[in-house]
Order: structure tokens, then sequence, then C-alpha cells
């Protein structure tokens, strides 16, 4: 495979997790906008919501069996236009039905497309021999800072919600059918578009022992719990419990991303410089100690700095994620991570509810103690990021890696 082409597939790729933080964004961010336009009750709206991750959940395992037939890049140049046309058919349509139809469809796209970019961005940096998948996350917080900006203006300007996502959706969805061109998963000159159908993926359904790949499926959960519970939970917590105004509550989820966003930036410098390891213990300190800020915050302004520091932490614990399951499974990385994936949305599931309940029943202060301790047992799993024949960074280059920019 020639430097050029991993090069033009590392950016094809940065752009679709660019285009799908966008997507994902304009989501979740206009849930009451949502729920006010179908009528669908304070009853029923879990339920909608709890939908979408369980059939990403099946989407992603599904995911695992289609790549034994075709490349990952194939599922992913399908998988995107199904996300953001169902984001268009939430914004468009006016029945209960109709919006059940478009989140599960937006459910099932999603879970194909999580799991066969993060396939993709492992082969890639396998190929580059080189951390660069917290980069490629990077992008999607990008995208989401971008996707909150434009439903903040959609909301600001009272806006309906198809004409909120239609001129997202036009500008993005041709950018990313024409970027798939350039999409390569990193084996041996393959490319994932057009021309790999029926070639099966490498590695695919070769053994992947579950009671190895647990501890990372852990993690992926622990940190999700934690992801979730700032997504869900912030604003609230700033108002209601610091006492924050009702417009300051709704910064700390920016703060949040944008710390995010900083963070992995940088990351896969500092995997480079010090290794795996090293960057997933430093970020769960930081993760726990920024819940611990939170929890124990005299004022708003401490729980604005609890949140940062929670940011610059989590970020890093997801992407390292799937990269380990790479270095882990080498033969099988495309099953690895379908598997692995399946956890995102199990801490995404388990986290909100978690602590509302333990808020309701406890305290909220106290409920931000149980995802610090969760994090901080990614301490105990760390050494699963390294596994001892493929380690990353400056001190742990393999001999054979390009060197492609």
């Amino acid at each position: 495979m020639t430097d050029a082409r991993l090069r033009y597939g590392r950016a094809s790729l940065a752009l679709s997790f660019l285009v799908q933080g966008v997507t994902f964004a304009l989501l979740v961010t206009r849930i009451p906008a949502i729920q006010d336009r179908y009528g669908i009750s304070d009853g029923l709206l879990p339920v909608f919501l709890a939908a979408v991750p369980v059939l990403a959940g099946v989407a992603s395992v599904a995911t695992e069996k289609v790549v034994a037939r075709v490349r990952p890049g194939t599922v992913l140049r399908w998988a995107q236009p199904v996300v953001m046309l169902a984001l268009l058919g939430v914004g468009a349509g006016s029945e209960v039905w109709q919006a059940a139809f478009a989140l599960g469809a937006f459910g099932l796209g999603v879970g194909a497309l999580d799991a066969s970019m993060n396939m993709m961005g492992v082969s890639l940096q396998r190929a580059y021999g080189r951390s660069i998948m917290l980069g490629f996350h990077a992008a999607f917080s990008l995208g989401g800072i971008a996707g909150a900006s434009l439903a903040w203006a959609g909301a600001h300007w009272d806006l309906s919600l198809a004409v909120s996502y239609l001129p997202a959706v036009l500008v993005l969805l041709p950018a990313a059918l024409v970027g798939s061109r350039w999409y390569t998963d990193g084996k041996a000159g393959t490319r994932g578009g057009a021309g790999s159908e029926g070639t099966a993926a490498a590695g695919a359904g070769a053994s992947v022992p579950f009671k190895l790949l647990m501890p990372l499926c852990l993690v992926m959960a622990f940190a999700y719990i934690g992801d979730s519970t700032v997504s869900n939970w912030s604003a609230k917590y700033l108002q209601d419990v610091l006492g924050s105004s009702e417009q300051l509550a709704t910064v700390p989820y920016n703060v949040y991303m944008v710390t995010t966003l900083l963070g992995r930036a940088v990351g896969d410098l500092g995997v480079r410089r010090f290794g795996a390891v090293a960057v997933v213990r430093g970020g769960s300190v930081l993760a726990a100690a920024g819940f611990g800020v939170v929890a124990a915050a005299p004022g708003a302004w401490w729980g604005m700095l609890g949140f940062t520091l929670l940011g610059l932490g989590l970020c890093v614990i997801v992407p390292q994620a799937f990269a380990a399951a790479g270095r882990m499974f080498p033969g099988a990385s495309d099953v690895a991570v379908a598997r692995l994936n399946v956890f995102n949305y199990v801490g995404f599931l388990v986290g909100s509810p978690l602590v509302g309940a333990l808020g309701d029943a406890w305290s909220y202060r106290g409920a931000m103690l149980v995802p610090m301790v969760l994090v901080l047992a990614t301490l105990v799993y760390a050494r699963s990021f390294a596994p001892e024949p493929a380690r990353y960074g400056v001190g742990h280059e393999r001999a054979r890696a390009a060197d492609v920019g």
C-alpha cells in the first residue's frame, strides 16, 4: 500500500468521524424539541431513547458477521448515509410511529457506523505503526461541538427540526460520499469501497476469547458511564445542586466537549512519548479527580473545574480501548472491535439511569462518586492497553513501521 493511499485513507476516515460527531450532536441536543414535535410523554421518552443504543448494539454485533464478507469501508459507506437520512427523518415526521421508525434506523445505522469506523481506525493505526487513533476521535469531538452549535442556532431562531437538520445533511452527506472514495482499512492495499464486495476481511471469524477481551469491555463501559453522566446530568447538577443560573448550567457540557477535543488532539503525542498504559492511567486519575471535585464542589465554578478535568481525563480512554483490542488480537481486530463496541452502548444505557436513581434515593453529590470509583477501576486493567508483542510510541515502535505523515 502506498504512503499516499494511507494518508488519503486517514483523512477520509477523519472526515467520517467528524460528520458522525455533527450528526449525533444534532440529534441528542434537540431531544426536548423532538419530544414536543411528536407529543411523546415523559414516561414513553426513555423507551425511545433506550431503543437507540439497544439497536446500535445489535447492529454492532451484526457488523462483526458482515465484515466476514465485505470490507469495513463498504459497511461505513452505506451506514453513514442511513444515519444522516434517519436524522432528517426524525426532523421531518409528524406521527409517533414515524419517529420510532426513524430513531430505529438511526440506532441500527449508528451501530454499524461506529463499529466499522473504529475497525478501520485500528487497522490504519497498525499500518502507520504509531498512535493515530485519538486523532480520529478528536475529529468526532470537533464535529460534536459544531453540531451542538448548529442545534443551538436552530433553537435560538426557533427553526423547525427539519429546517435545522436539512442544511447539515445537504452539505455533509455528499462530502462523506465523496470522501468514501479513499477509504482504506490499512490491509495490504485493499480499499473499503467499491470493488471490495465479497472479499473476506482479514481476521473475520477468527477466535477472540471473551475472557481476554473482558477487561477492555469493562473499561469501555466504565468510560461511557462517566461520559453519559456528564451529558445527561451536568446541567441539572450545576443548577439544582450547585445553585447556578439556568444559562450557566448549559456551559459544563460545552466545556467538557472542548476539553475532550483538546485532550484527544494531543493524546496521540502522549501515547507515542509515554506509551498507552501511562496515558490511560493518567486519564483515569484525572477523570476520577474531576468527579471528586464535582461531588465536593462548594459552588458552580468549582463544578465547572471538575467537568473540565473530566473532559481531559475521559477523552483518552475510549480510543485507546479500541486500539488495545486491535493490538491484542492482530489477526481478528475487526471481530474484537465489533464486540468491544457493544459495551459503548452498555455504558450509555447504564450510566444515566444509575446516576438518576442514586441521586433520587441518596444524593446527587453521592451519585457522582459511583462513576468516580468505576473510572478508577480502569487502573486495575491498565496493562491490557499494552500487550507486549505490539506497543506503539517512542521506544515501542515496530521496526517495520512506515511513517506516512
